[in-house]
């Protein structure tokens, strides 16, 4: 009886110990995949946060609802500045007339007068630190001739952009018909600004310009509030609202927001503020592999080398949850039989990511070097040996 009692009491403490251990399990099953809450939901008629590395859309809503942009219009004008100077057709000292349109343009404005000359390094400052209607047709005239003509080099950047719910009908951002934008599109324009002039990118972060013994502040309240915040720029317009686009970086990752038809200059930038926080506090930019990162060597047949380096041909960034590197799995498939000659960069296979069962990435493997064929009779003693390779594979 009493063995009978003893037996029982260790059944129940060993199936106690059982479940316990499968729930200590679960646990860290859950708590390995760190827990993401929804997205912020920000009183805006638009918005978008994607990474700028990789450009993954990390939240997005009305992203593709076509609005009036009003001053982020400046954001091509300043782009196309910053494009023809790089190509050299125009240099900072350059010194550009003021004409009366440019001179009587209202709004926000850099002060320039009708009849002066002011130089491109100048008018650029005044267009993206101080948002200067006046500078923005001065450079637009300047470049193209006239702001019309100019505003048709607007949409041809566009579109060469991807900007495919974007056009424009002037430098400045003035409301007009069939002058329209997108939340979408405004990140791909910020995101080319950062990564194609990352020189020109330095003036979105400056707080203040003075010209004409006039200094102005820049109208983002996050370069003020925020230190990791560098860009980008303001608009605003009765029908466009307050209109915000932000960047900034922590921890090596860098995030662009847009945020449009806010109610007021201190609601874009705590809307802006949400979206930014929300990125950085659950995503990361990762770098999976290198330029040329070797991940395998495989076994070359009629090669005067017997082997050969398999890698990826380019750098891969991910964008993942803060930690996801640890649970990112590499799977390697390469091709059963690799032949010579062999030329670098040849496809060799494919290596597939996956994040929690999740397909993340996948791209080709390829060939490291070059391998030439062998000899005559090397070929033929490795045809041989291949012959009997292949039977038992």
């Amino acid at each position: 009886m009493n063995f009978s009692i003893f037996t029982r009491a260790k059944a129940l403490r060993l199936k106690a110990f059982i479940a316990m251990s499968l729930l200590l399990s679960m646990a860290h099953s859950v708590s390995a995949q760190q827990l993401i809450p929804a997205p912020p939901q920000l009183a805006a008629t638009a918005y978008m946060l994607i990474d700028a590395k990789t450009g993954e859309v990390l939240v997005e809503k009305n992203a593709d609802e076509t609005v009036p942009p009003a001053s982020l219009t400046k954001m091509m004008t300043s782009y196309i500045v910053s494009s023809e100077m790089d190509r050299g057709n125009v240099a900072d000292e350059d010194e550009v007339n003021i004409s009366v349109r440019a001179w009587k343009m209202g709004g926000s404005k850099m002060f320039i007068r009708e009849g002066t000359q002011v130089a491109v390094e100048d008018l650029l400052k005044g267009v993206v630190i101080q948002s200067g209607n006046d500078a923005s047709v001065a450079l637009a005239e300047h470049i193209a001739g006239s702001e019309e003509a100019f505003a048709d080099v607007m949409n041809q950047q566009a579109a060469i952009l991807g900007m495919s719910n974007t056009q424009y009908q002037n430098a400045t951002g003035w409301p007009a018909e069939g002058h329209y934008t997108t939340a979408r599109d405004l990140a791909i324009l910020a995101r080319a600004i950062i990564n194609d002039y990352p020189d020109h990118y330095t003036l979105y972060a400056e707080r203040s310009f003075k010209y004409n013994g006039i200094d102005q502040m820049n109208r983002n309240r996050l370069l003020f509030l925020d230190k990791s915040i560098d860009g980008l720029k303001t608009g605003h317009t009765e029908e466009a609202g307050y209109c915000l686009v932000a960047s900034g970086v922590k921890s090596g990752m860098r995030l662009i927001s847009v945020v449009l038809g806010t109610k007021s200059d201190k609601a874009r930038a705590a809307e802006s503020q949400k979206l930014l926080a929300y990125g950085f506090r659950y995503y990361e930019t990762h770098q999976a592999f290198e330029p040329n990162q070797e991940l395998a060597v495989q076994r070359v047949w009629g090669g005067k080398a017997q082997e050969v380096a398999i890698g990826v041909k380019e750098s891969l960034w991910l964008t993942i949850p803060r930690r996801g590197q640890e649970r990112l799995k590499t799977d390697i498939h390469i091709d059963d039989v690799v032949e010579a000659p062999i030329s670098k960069g040849q496809e060799l296979g494919k290596v597939t990511l996956e994040l929690d069962d999740k397909t993340v990435a996948e791209l080709p493997l390829v060939a490291l070097q070059d391998v030439e064929q062998a000899g005559f009779f090397a070929r033929l003693w490795d045809s041989i040996k291949l012959f009997f390779f292949n039977l038992f594979v």
